[in-house]
């Protein structure tokens, strides 16, 4: 029934004068499918989180926390799926692979639009998105895939950069199109809808671009096209691994992965501590206005594009192709800042945009170079196992815990515990980033 997920024979190679202008196309399309194709998934993915003020109108019944519940669900959902899925996806064509998972999504974003169905009682709602966060989770391991078989180690952390800002366009977009939905039909339920059929258009529209391996298509494989091999690099490295030698041969018995997961959960923690609460903290303990407010969040996603962007030309360039130097270097500065953000206090607004503008420039780089490490610290045929392993601690254990945790953190122990925490967890992401410094990986980039 799915036979067309399965991965694409290789083709007759290419005569040698086509090698490189198919390669060159080729390397640019993939790119540009994966780019789209993933900011389309955050078009559908926390669409909730904009409607509640509306649910919370129509449906008195429901608190906040019950609608929080519904998303912190989400979060643990994506999680799971994000590993289990990667290693399914490991053993699928990610031409394919990525629009189903982009169209179930939508399809399940639409239902929380049209049916009424969805709000009849609060586990149904937590059931859908839950069921939303598991399909979610087809999205960035085929992205994964598709970066370690068209660009080589040395030039990775640049292109996985730029292609990691697609959730930052995605996720700065999901408000606009949102907007644009409920002026034109004058329905608040257009938050689902709308951008639903937007994304639906976007699974469409990239499955033409994307392709399976440069094999499939005639082609040598990337480390012979660019002579870049890794260590350890033979002929064993294209074949396709079972789903147990996947697991237990290149990702449970990791212990460098083990440590930059853990690393991902306190660097999510981070993330999400500051951005999910930036509206709370700035109106409640500073008495700002949601319009402050908002332009703060703002400033906050947007810096993250050319702080991604900087961080993995740094990894590539000054630290020739190792990411732990790299994710030290950001961690460290992310902790300075958020110790500005912290004592500024009482403080004039233009701090607090200029430490969320570096928290923000700051925190995506480490979290992109994370993902990028555990693809570098396997096999290529284990890529997205290693991705979804790293990622399912960053939002289990990172994203859903700042959500509620943060919270009773703020209740408890007042903003202060907050930064505390944060403070703590920027710590601890170094150190375990530190513990891989001596590693060299058999995807790592060759010492010029």
């Amino acid at each position: 029934m799915f036979g067309f997920l399965k991965p694409a024979a290789f083709a007759a190679p290419l005569p040698a004068e086509q090698v490189d202008p198919t390669y060159q196309r080729l390397r640019f399309q993939v790119f540009a499918g994966i780019f789209l194709g993933y900011a389309g998934y955050y078009l559908v993915r926390n669409n909730l989180a904009l409607a509640i003020p509306d649910i919370l109108k129509e449906h008195p019944e429901y608190t906040k926390a019950d609608l929080g519940t519904a998303l912190t669900g989400l979060s643990i959902a994506y999680g799971l799926s994000k590993f289990l899925m990667g290693s399914v996806s490991d053993r699928s064509n990610p031409r394919y692979f990525l629009p189903l998972g982009l169209l179930l999504s939508s399809a399940i974003t639409a239902f929380l639009g049209f049916s009424s169905l969805a709000y009849t009682s609060l586990a149904a709602l937590i059931a859908i998105e839950v069921l939303n966060g598991w399909v979610q989770g087809m999205g960035w391991p085929p992205c994964g895939k598709t970066m370690v078989h068209w660009y080589s180690p040395r030039e990775r952390g640049l292109w996985v950069s730029v292609w990691n800002t697609a959730h930052n366009v995605g996720g700065a977009l999901v408000a606009t199109f949102a907007l644009w939905g409920v002026s034109l039909f004058h329905d608040w339920h257009a938050k689902f809808y709308f951008n639903a059929c937007v994304a639906g258009l976007v699974a469409l529209a990239v499955i033409p671009l994307l392709q399976d391996t440069p094999q499939s298509r005639g082609l040598p494989p990337i480390e012979a096209y660019r002579n870049d091999y890794p260590r350890g690099y033979s002929e064993a490295s294209e074949q396709t691994l079972t789903f147990r030698q996947i697991l237990l041969g290149s990702v449970l018995n990791n212990r460098y992965l083990w440590a930059i997961a853990i690393a991902n959960a306190f660097c999510y923690f981070v993330r999400y501590g500051v951005e999910n609460w930036i509206p709370t903290y700035l109106e409640t303990a500073k008495g700002y206005s949601f319009k402050e407010s908002s332009f703060a969040w703002s400033l906050y996603e947007w810096s993250a594009i050319p702080g991604t962007i900087a961080c993995g030309w740094i990894s590539d360039k000054w630290f020739k192709g190792r990411r732990a130097p790299a994710t030290i270097l950001f961690m460290a500065l992310t902790l300075v800042a958020v110790i500005v953000y912290w004592f500024n206090g009482k403080g004039p607004l233009w701090i607090d945009y200029a430490a969320l503008i570096a928290i923000g420039f700051l925190i995506y780089g480490p979290i992109m170079l994370i993902g990028l490490q555990s693809l570098d610290l396997v096999t290529k045929k284990a890529a997205g196992t290693a991705a979804g392993f790293t990622g399912f601690f960053g939002y289990a254990f990172g994203s859903a815990v700042a959500g509620s945790g943060v919270g009773w953190i703020a209740d408890h122990f007042a903003w202060k515990g907050v930064f505390i925490t944060m403070v703590a967890c920027c710590l601890l992401t170094i150190f375990f980033s530190a513990l891989t410094l001596g590693h060299r990986s058999d995807s790592e980039a060759r010492a010029t």
